[in-house]
């Protein structure tokens, strides 16, 4: 009697189980293949690594990477085309909508984070910053202390608002962190007065400044308080995919295709206004480029 009980029992968790567990969890370039067509997340004024041009039409440094991965997913699908479909996220969608299948590729600004590796995957480093400050020259502010009780703004969903968050409570600052949805009504928050500070990456900060109406009305700081390695966001969970990504992104840095996408975006002049960042390559990224890593450890970078 024991024993059937045991066996009834056991036989009706493993379908309960059954039941609730796909039978088949489709891969995504299984999805692909079957659907022609591949969704990228992109995102609005991730200058210029993911933003939209003057019509609308989402460009940047992680745009053109994801677009030598498609190149690599034709090859290996063996289908002459693969549809774009683009799908805006923001900092604090970009996450769930990959996770949920809704993104198949994250093309924009993510730093990989050993927390966001609980949800999610990411390819190679392709962009290591840190993060730093933004303020009006005017404000005289120079180093952390210089916020103590002050209000300061931060991305909804970015490491660095976790960082700063961290920051306050550790260094006991007394700082009132406010959030926003996307980097520029961050930097209008600053700009008109209901913040003292933009705390982000520096990349990005200089990406604003450089496209802002007053460029010289603005200061980044000397100081940097964290190390950032960017990479194109995955699924978790799905190794075929995941090689297919990889492997692509590791060939374009051997063949120097990397390097070329960075002189256009960070050293000559884009669009919509023709600025240039001025912004050459590190020796940390120099030495990513040479020794690919997915690593989620600051450590690693410097």
């Amino acid at each position: 009697m024991h024993k059937k009980l045991t066996a009834c029992t056991t036989a009706l968790i493993a379908a309960v189980t059954f039941a609730a567990t796909p039978a088949h969890a489709e891969g995504r370039l299984e999805k692909i293949k079957s659907t022609g067509e591949i969704a990228i997340g992109h995102r609005d004024t991730s200058i210029p690594f993911s933003y939209l041009d003057d019509k609308q039409n989402p460009i940047g440094y992680s745009l053109d990477i994801c677009m030598g991965v498609i190149e690599a997913l034709k090859k290996k699908l063996d289908m002459p085309e693969i549809k774009v479909k683009y799908v805006p996220v923001t900092s604090s969608t970009r996450i769930p909508l990959v996770a949920n299948g809704t993104v198949d590729l994250n093309c924009g600004s993510s730093t990989n984070t050993i927390e966001r590796q609980a949800q999610v995957a990411f390819a190679p480093t392709t962009f290591i910053t840190a993060t730093r400050f933004l303020a009006l020259k005017s404000s005289k502010v120079e180093k952390l202390d210089d916020f103590k009780g002050k209000t300061i703004v931060s991305t909804a969903g970015t490491s660095n608002i976790r960082w700063a968050t961290g920051a306050n409570n550790e260094q006991k600052l007394g700082m009132n962190i406010i959030s926003t949805k996307d980097h520029a009504e961050a930097m209008l928050t600053v700009e008109n007065g209901r913040a003292l500070a933009f705390f982000m990456d520096d990349i990005l900060l200089a990406g604003l400044v450089a496209t802002s109406r007053n460029p010289d009305a603005w200061m980044i700081s000397k100081d940097a308080y964290t190390i950032e390695p960017y990479a194109i966001m995955q699924p978790k969970d799905d190794p075929e995919f995941k090689k297919v990504v990889d492997d692509a992104i590791i060939a374009m840095m051997k063949d120097g295709t990397i390097e070329k996408l960075y002189a256009k975006w960070f050293e000559s002049p884009i669009p919509p206004k023709n600025v240039t960042l001025n912004w050459p390559m590190t020796e940390q990224l120099k030495r990513t480029l040479q020794n690919p890593s997915d690593s989620a450890d600051p450590e690693h970078y410097k």
